[in-house]
């Protein structure tokens, strides 16, 4: 049922896609764009999944892993995760998207081997060094090759997407994140499940192929290890279809380039000729306000998503002893974890980016500040209801995400290249999403802290974060590239204007149709 759910709305994203054409592309060009972005989006979604599958082992090895354990090397990989764009962002903008996607394959591919290999030598008992050293080198390893991955999908994207196109692609982004992360926990806790020794009751068709393929009732413990190596194969999956499908521009796919009206077209900001040095690129984004806002922005987003996405199944998993008329109440949400955050993320992507293009004229921050006054509103209600109302902290941690996803997707997914440009989207979009890693990587290291004194300061940690990116998103609620004012003034509004005159010109004088 979840899969047929998760099927449907890629197939409504695949039409809306189809139905969203203001440039008036050709058919063949929207086909052949789809074709480059599909794959392109299903590998990023897969790179979620060999991210976030260390928070399934992390409840599938229980006290072998405990939350302050998980904190620390989650916050190595996150914080490593926001540094490397300093490196890798400058690297995409020179070497293409297509070999980015490809490196963060392949290389988040071998470190979730090995981080499966570690958790079959650990659970055999023959790991001789600290388990928390071990995962935190490999995770962070694994997120250094990951960081490619967003800043080469935002890097191909600055080609094939006009300005007024991107609030959709936006909503398409978050909807891969959300892709990823159902991948993550639903498909992930699946693998989990299939690779135990010991499988109570009737055994699903999912359960047996694993169990069979794996010969898991040969050994002797739980194969929790195949959820780092099932998803480290997908992804050189995925990385063969990039090789052979995927163009960096629309030239490269035998169409002409266009101009996208991003802050490269900006007067005084042609560097289409330009070859431009890492440190001319680093200063002219950290000099640039709108930028650091944005960068900001989602910082708090990164704050706020991993706040829940991160811990929400590890309070949940706490209160079977603590509270365990809680914990049954928390089941729906505790089964269902992945799809729901996936279904709302998908809608809270294009909500807010449809939001964005269709009624605020492409501009990214008039959405993010709605979204992040919602959840102002929605971590108060958790405050009220963490020890005693289990449904509803659930709604209200899902609603959370889905205005969370909203942000990040504008922020990382959309203003970044509106206001970097084309030449510069890889390092602008990675700076921004460091910042993001960067604030899951605190969230991480604080929650892991604070929840052991008390798990009522989780939600009170988040909501100052709330709070400052309403206040960020409502000084950039006016912004907008330059070029793109442009395009709107002499594009559509002539547009418009014709349209009214062919209107008037359409009824007699005395205002009758003829």
């Amino acid at each position: 049922m979840a899969l047929l759910l998760v099927s449907l709305c890629l197939a409504a994203v695949i039409t809306l896609y189809f139905k969203n054409n203001p440039l008036g592309h050709s058919r063949k060009f929207m086909i052949r764009r789809f074709v480059n972005w599909f794959p392109l989006g299903m590998t990023y979604a897969f790179l979620y999944m060999g991210r976030y599958n260390l928070n399934v082992s992390k409840n599938a090895l229980g006290d072998m892993m405990t939350k302050e354990q998980f904190g620390l090397i989650f916050a190595a990989g996150t914080i490593t995760y926001g540094l490397s764009f300093l490196l890798n962002g400058p690297i995409v903008d020179r070497i293409g998207g297509k070999k980015g996607i490809i490196i963060a394959a392949l290389g988040s591919a071998l470190m979730n081997i090995l981080m499966g290999g570690v958790t079959y030598l650990y659970l055999m008992g023959r790991l001789k060094t600290n388990m928390v050293v071990a995962f935190s080198v490999l995770f962070a390893l694994n997120m250094f090759f990951q960081s490619y991955g967003a800043v080469s999908i935002i890097k191909v994207k600055a080609y094939w997407f006009h300005v007024r196109e991107r609030g959709v692609f936006g909503a398409i982004f978050g909807t891969l994140i959300s892709f990823g992360v159902y991948f993550a926990f639903d498909w992930g806790q699946a693998i989990v499940e299939a690779s135990k020794l010991h499988i109570e009751g009737q055994k699903t068709a999912f359960q047996g192929f694993i169990q069979h393929i794996f010969a898991i009732d040969t050994g002797t413990t739980n194969a929790t290890w195949l959820v780092f190596t099932i998803p480290a194969f997908l992804l050189i999956v995925w990385a063969l279809i990039d090789f052979v499908l995927l163009k960096d521009s629309p030239k490269e796919a035998n169409f002409d380039d266009f101009d996208t009206a991003d802050a490269s077209s900006s007067p005084g900001e042609d560097d289409s000729n330009l070859k431009i040095s890492i440190g001319f690129m680093l200063k002219k984004i950290f000099t640039n306000p709108v930028m650091i806002t944005i960068a900001l922005v989602d910082f708090t987003s990164g704050v706020l998503r991993n706040g829940i996405m991160q811990w929400y199944l590890v309070y949940a998993h706490e209160t079977k002893d603590t509270n365990p008329v809680f914990f049954e109440g928390s089941q729906f949400f505790i089964k269902n974890w992945g799809l729901l955050l996936c279904l709302t993320g998908i809608f809270g992507g294009f909500a807010a980016g449809i939001v964005s293009d269709r009624l605020f004229q492409s501009r990214r921050g008039p959405p993010a500040a709605i979204n992040n006054g919602i959840m102002i509103i929605l971590l108060i209600i958790m405050v009220f209801s963490l020890m005693n109302h289990p449904t509803m902290l659930g709604l209200a941690a899902v609603m959370i995400t889905l205005t969370v996803i909203g942000v990040h997707s504008l922020m990382s997914g959309t203003a970044a290249a509106d206001f970097g440009g084309k030449k510069m989207t890889a390092t602008a979009s990675g700076i921004v999403d460091g910042c993001v890693y960067l604030g899951s990587g605190i969230q991480s290291l604080a929650i892991g802290y604070l929840s052991h004194k008390n798990w009522i300061y989780w939600p009170l940690f988040l909501i100052p974060f709330a709070v400052m990116g309403l206040f960020l998103a409502l000084r950039m609620w006016n912004e907008l590239p330059a070029a793109t004012k442009k395009y709107i003034l002499e594009v559509e509004k002539k547009e418009e204007k014709l349209q009214q005159q062919q209107a008037r010109a359409s009824t007699d004088p005395a205002g009758v149709p003829n």
